[in-house]
Order: C-alpha cells, then sequence, then structure tokens
C-alpha cells in the first residue's frame, strides 16, 4: 500500500484551496440576496476580529514595524481591491470561469515582480503570458473574435474578475516584500484593517438586513477566507512557487464540482480548454515568482 506523505507547506496549501472553495461557494450563495459591498463588509469584519485575537493570543504587536506601515497600508488597498472584484464576479458569474480567470495572477504578479522588484525575466515568463492570453480568449470568447460572447459569462464580470487578479498581483508583490521583515499574522491583520474604513461609505447607499440564514452565510465567508488567508500564508512560507500553485489548482476542481453540484454550472469544451491553457500558463509562470522558497500562488483571496 502506498502511503501518500505531504510536506508541512503541501498540507497548509490543501487546506487553503479547500477553505477558499468553501468561501467562494457561501460568497455565490450570499450574492443571491445580498450585494457584493455587503458581503465584502462581512467578510473583513471577522477577518479582522479573528486576526486581532490570534494575534493577541500569539502574543505579537499587530502594527508591524513604523517604516513598514506605508507598504502595509498598500497592502491592504491593493487585497481589497482584489476581494470586491472577485467577489462581484462570482455574484454575477459562474464559478468555475471567474475562479479560473482569478488565476491569472501569477502571470500578472511575476509581470510586476519584474517591474516593481526589479527579479529578473526569465523564458518561462515569455511562455506563460501567450499561454495565459490564448486562455483568457477561450474562456471568455469576446464577440469581436467569435461573433458571439458566452452567455454563462459576461464580457462586464469576465472584466471584473481580471481586474481582481491584477488586484490580487499587487497584494502578492507587497506581501513578497513585507515578508523578509513582517510577521505573516501582522500582514493578514493589516489586511482588513484597512479595508474595513474604506468598505463602509461603499456599503451604506445599498445595505440590506440579511435573514437569518443570510448572518451564517455572510459569517462563513468570513470565517473560512480567514482559514485560508492563514493557511495560504503559512504555505507560501514553506513551499516553492511551482509546487503551491499546482496544489492550488485544487481550487479549480473544487469550484467547478460546487457549480456543478448546486448550481446546474457545467462549463463547455471551449471553456474547458481555454482553463487548461490558463493553468498552464499559471504553472509556468508560478516559477519566476520565487523569494527564498515562497512566491506567488494562483486563487488566493488577496
Amino acid at each position: 500500500m502506498i502511503a501518500l506523505r505531504l510536506t508541512r507547506g503541501a498540507r497548509y496549501m490543501v487546506a487553503s484551496a479547500f477553505a477558499f472553495s468553501i468561501m467562494t461557494l457561501l460568497v455565490k450563495v450570499a450574492g443571491r440576496t445580498l450585494p457584493a459591498q455587503e458581503i465584502v463588509l462581512a467578510r473583513v469584519i471577522v477577518g479582522l476580529v479573528l486576526s486581532w485575537a490570534i494575534l493577541r493570543r500569539a502574543g505579537l504587536s499587530p502594527w508591524g514595524n513604523r517604516r513598514n506601515r506605508p507598504l502595509l497600508v498598500v497592502r491592504g488597498l491593493f487585497g481589497f481591491g482584489g476581494l470586491f472584484c472577485f467577489y462581484w464576479a462570482v455574484s454575477h458569474g459562474p464559478l468555475a470561469e471567474v475562479t479560473v480567470l482569478h488565476f491569472t495572477n501569477p502571470v500578472f504578479t511575476a509581470v510586476l515582480a519584474t517591474l516593481v522588484l526589479a527579479e529578473r525575466a526569465g523564458r518561462r515568463l515569455w511562455i506563460s503570458i501567450p499561454l495565459g492570453l490564448a486562455g483568457l480568449v477561450l474562456v471568455t470568447r469576446p464577440a469581436l473574435v467569435f461573433g458571439v460572447a458566452p452567455e454563462d459569462l459576461p464580457l462586464q464580470v469576465a472584466l471584473v474578475a481580471l481586474a481582481g487578479a491584477v488586484f490580487s498581483a499587487g497584494a502578492y508583490v507587497v506581501v513578497r516584500r513585507l515578508s523578509r521583515e513582517e510577521h505573516p499574522l501582522v500582514i493578514v491583520f493589516w489586511f482588513p484593517l484597512v479595508a474595513v474604513p474604506v468598505i463602509i461609505p461603499i456599503v451604506a447607499p445599498v445595505a440590506v438586513w440579511p435573514s437569518p440564514l443570510g448572518w451564517l452565510v455572510l459569517i462563513g465567508v468570513g470565517v473560512f477566507t480567514q482559514i485560508g488567508q492563514v493557511t495560504l500564508t503559512r504555505g507560501l512560507q514553506h513551499e516553492t512557487a511551482g509546487r503551491a500553485t499546482a496544489i492550488s489548482y485544487l481550487q479549480v476542481a473544487l469550484a467547478t464540482l460546487w457549480g456543478l453540484f448546486f448550481f446546474g454550472e457545467s462549463p463547455d469544451l471551449l471553456a474547458g480548454l481555454g482553463a487548461l491553457l490558463i493553468l498552464s500558463g499559471t504553472l509556468v509562470a508560478a516559477a519566476e515568482v520565487r523569494t527564498g522558497g515562497a512566491g506567488a500562488v494562483g486563487g488566493s483571496r488577496t
């Protein structure tokens, strides 16, 4: 009998992928009755409370080094942008396709890391970009190219999902810089700390009082996102970018399963081929975003 043994980092990444997939499912459910802004607010409030409690239990100061605070704020703003775009896209589009589009963020991360952190751009990056672009064309099928766009994935939803991937890539690059000096729990804490005051005025004009079941779903979104974020941050400390990204592909499989089982969503052949190209490009790009044994990984929730 062959025993499957996972490294510590791999176990964290598997846990992160599962937690994020449940979070995505709950966001889809909540989005049927609540605006995306309100779901984001619930997520960041729960994240703020849990992060503070975890930091207190660990005996860590939540404020980080003074010189790093501007970067911590920037990380929070990018994270907020990525989260808001992702939640909105999940609420208005199919789980599998939106999740796949979000998986383009390692390609954007590799490009940004080259431009911002002066990391060397190797041949793998230039291979990953055309793979990702070809996959995007097949998944989104713009009417300009195909004549008729896919009914289940409106262009607006696809563009918002891609914007979320770009914001997430920006957050990754900042996290990569901060992780040299800051504890992972401090970096995680600053995301909701910045996001809460930003989202409150955006929620106010569209707020809807949730039902009792809606409250449970919103709490679940916050809890599972926090679990996914913490385990992701831990996993990136112990795994190489390529292995971490490969493991995180589990999110796409789970999103497809949840979409089919709960919402009757089934990607067609072209979308499936596009997803394969995007994930291949992501795996190639992951090798370009290593720093000290950890790198950006597709599918995180900023």
